[in-house]
Formats: structure tokens, sequence, C-alpha cells
């Protein structure tokens, strides 16, 4: 099997589009959050939003998340489009969110966007940073 580009190789030589799966999910509530934020949006060239890590915190790394311009996509990033919403990677995040799950939560004290992530391997006690 060949996958670099997407492509698999059958016995016969023939190539066949693969699916190839998303590296995030999003929720119904996260995706109903950016719908919202979206409609506030002015601007047609915002797409959706962009999510990217940065090194700072107790563990090292945080999320971090601004609104997607068409035109400050990068040839590495990766498009998410789930549940009627788009979702922009930062192509140097992708290898840390590879199964993440997009969620967005809200209680009598506080409303946020959450990022349940399979690769975390430890977060501080705010949960503000994480380490892979």
């Amino acid at each position: 099997f060949w996958l670099k580009f997407g492509f698999v190789a059958t016995c016969r030589s023939t190539f066949v589009m693969a699916a190839r799966k998303q590296i995030m999910s999003i929720t119904q509530r996260a995706a109903g959050r950016i719908k919202h934020l979206m409609s506030q949006q002015q601007d047609p060239n915002k797409i959706g939003v962009r999510v990217g890590l940065r090194k700072r915190g107790c563990n090292g790394l945080s999320y971090t998340m601004n609104y997607a311009d068409k035109a400050e996509i990068k040839k590495f990033d990766e498009l998410v489009q789930d549940q009627d919403v788009s979702v922009v990677v930062d192509s140097k995040a992708v290898m840390f969110l590879i199964g993440t799950e997009m969620d967005y939560i809200s209680n009598d004290l506080s409303e946020e966007f959450v990022f349940n992530n399979p690769n975390k391997k430890a977060e501080c006690g705010c949960g503000q940073s994480f380490t892979v």
C-alpha cells in the first residue's frame, strides 16, 4: 500500500483515493459555538477558527485559537470540516492534535472550548498547559 498522498495502490496497479481521517473531531456543542461566533463576524474572508499550540505554562504547551482567514491558510495546515464548521489546524500542531476532540462547555462559572487530547501525558493543576 502507498499512502503518502492519500492514494492506495491495489494489486492491479490502479490507484484509488483513500478516505483520510480528520486530524480532530468537533462536537455539536463546539460547532454550535463556532457557528455563533462566525455569525457575528463581519469579514467574509474569515472561514472558521484556527487552532494551534504555543510553548507556555507550567507544563510546556497550551492551545491557541483565533479566527481563520482564507488568505492565511498555509500549505501544510490541515482543514477540518465537521458539523458544518471549519477549523484550521496549524501545521506545527498537527502531530500533537491527532485524534483530539474539540468540545465546548458552559456552566455557572465558565464557558470555554475544551480539547480532549489522547496524546496528552500530563497537565498542570489549573489545566491551562499540558505535555505530550
